[in-house]
């Protein structure tokens, strides 16, 4: 993740993420057994480990 995000894309990455968590995906980050999906997909995220990217399209 070299490009930044706004804050839609960060909000849509962190909940897919979350999701994919929540139905058994692997976590690629350090977890508790306590740790909540968002969290952990918000921990993802800022260690930059986060299995998804954002395609941007061009305006027209």
């Amino acid at each position: 993740m070299t490009e930044r995000y706004n804050k839609y894309e960060k909000a849509r990455l962190i909940g897919a993420r979350a999701f994919q968590i929540a139905v058994n995906a692997p976590p690629t980050v350090e977890v508790s057994e306590s740790e909540e999906p968002i969290d952990v997909a918000t921990k993802e995220y800022y260690q930059k480990k986060l299995p998804l990217k954002v395609i941007k399209r061009k305006r027209m």
